[in-house]
């Protein structure tokens, strides 16, 4: 996939994809943006302080961004527990592009940018275990390849980072089915965060049993979605008419 570099309005790197006609992250701040929906809207932060283990499961791992970020708040929070990150990426990035990646004005530990180039290297299709550091206790399980091809028995997501390109011109990531089989990648308790807001985005997500709910958008952009499998998760969050929206999903009102 053809791809250029650019950098967003917050000082952090990004790319453009030709294929799909899109930057991967939001140009008004790419790191800004990833710590608000993925980090803090999702509540990962404030789960940190009391769990004894995380598991994420992200669709899209675009630049490695969120893994990064994941890795400066374990550090700066001097957080040790077992941490397993499973990532699907169908179009990994070279170590020549993550050479290029400058995130460190956004990370307390600067020193893990040199990391990245790391993550992409020597990747084959299916499964890559990555071990980054000796001081963490965190295994990034790299998936080289389609979603639909993805198998994991024993993986149950704590948290969901749904990052793929948008439904408007990566459909196939935002359909009931597959929001029917990250639920079963997921325990009970897990919260899915995304970018998206968009209605039919929501309805798939509703078709397929998950509880949906609408939360203030990062950098001007007026909602994100929140989504968990327990109603217990989204009290802080103005929820979404399931059961309309699901309706509305299935009987293809959106197409």
């Amino acid at each position: 996939m053809s791809t250029s570099i650019h950098k967003t309005k917050d000082g952090s790197s990004t790319l453009y994809s030709d294929t799909f006609e899109q930057f991967y992250h939001n140009p008004n701040g790419a790191a800004t943006e990833s710590l608000y929906v993925f980090f803090e809207k999702s509540g990962l932060i404030n789960f940190l302080k009391t769990a004894d283990s995380l598991t994420i499961l992200e669709v899209g791992f675009g630049t490695g961004l969120n893994f990064l970020l994941l890795l400066d708040i374990l550090k700066q929070k001097d957080i040790h527990i077992p941490v397993e990150f499973w990532t699907i990426e169908a179009f990994p990035v070279d170590t020549e592009t993550a050479m290029q990646f400058d995130f460190r004005d956004h990370l307390v530990h600067p020193g893990l940018n040199d990391l990245l180039p790391s993550f992409f290297s020597d990747l084959n299709p299916g499964l890559n275990t990555i071990k980054p550091l000796k001081d963490l206790n965190v295994t990034l399980n790299v998936y080289f390849g389609k979603f639909e091809d993805f198998t994991a028995e024993t993986l149950r997501a704590d948290f969901i980072f749904h990052d793929p390109f948008s439904p408007e011109v990566n459909e196939e990531l935002w359909t009931d089915n597959i929001f029917k089989a990250l639920a079963q990648f997921s325990s009970p308790e897990v919260v899915l965060a995304t970018y998206c807001a968009a209605s039919k985005a929501r309805g798939a997500m509703c078709a397929a049993n998950w509880k949906v709910a609408r939360a203030q958008g990062a950098l001007g952009k007026r909602e994100m979605t929140i989504a968990s499998l327990s109603e217990e998760k989204l009290t802080d969050f103005k929820r979404v008419n399931e059961d309309r929206l699901a309706e509305r999903y299935i009987t293809g009102d959106f197409d």
